[in-house]
């Protein structure tokens, strides 16, 4: 119990330190209120919502490792947000990115070479652009080294899958 408060904590910490300068309206105390126009987040889904889209992905999605994915997201986390509504930070917001064309979200700015990049982001070019950002997309601005476990890869993409409002078809 008290890890997980200390982990909510430090999240919450690291979120508002990574938000962009001028994001929000400065108040009294010192903390900021929300953007205007900015929606606030859905709720996470439940742990039976992602058990349930979990069963419903393709081999080999379907039995991935829900809490090693989480696991592995704690790596993107500083840089990235999944729920819906929830701010940029360094990188994009994550919430609906299957199915989106590279370098589209409207209000985030990529760098020149994800803007100009000709693909969706689906399972496949997650896997390759996880296993080595800089590699997949020479001249992205992505620090992350990438992630060279398979087995990781794969628990990654389908608890962004089960995070990310993803809508099998």
């Amino acid at each position: 119990m008290r890890l997980a408060l200390a982990a909510a904590l430090v999240a919450t910490v690291a979120v508002s330190a990574c938000e962009k300068s001028g994001s929000g309206t400065d108040t009294a105390a010192g903390a900021r209120a929300p953007t205007q126009g900015v929606a606030p987040a859905a709720p996470a889904p439940t742990d039976a919502e992602a058990a349930a889209l979990l069963a419903s992905l393709p081999a080999p999605y379907n039995t991935a490792d829900l809490a090693n994915g989480k696991k592995q997201f704690a790596r993107c986390r500083s840089c990235h947000t999944l729920g819906e509504g929830q701010a940029n930070l360094t990188g994009p917001n994550l919430y609906g990115v299957f199915g989106r064309e590279a370098g589209s979200k409207p209000d985030y700015k990529y760098s020149e070479a994800v803007a100009n990049a000709d693909f969706v982001w689906e399972a496949k070019h997650l896997n390759d652009w996880l296993a080595d950002p800089r590699g997949y997309l020479p001249g992205t601005k992505m620090s992350f080294a990438g992630l060279k476990d398979e087995k990781d890869r794969v628990d990654l993409i389908a608890y962004l899958k089960t995070q990310t409002g993803y809508k099998p078809a």
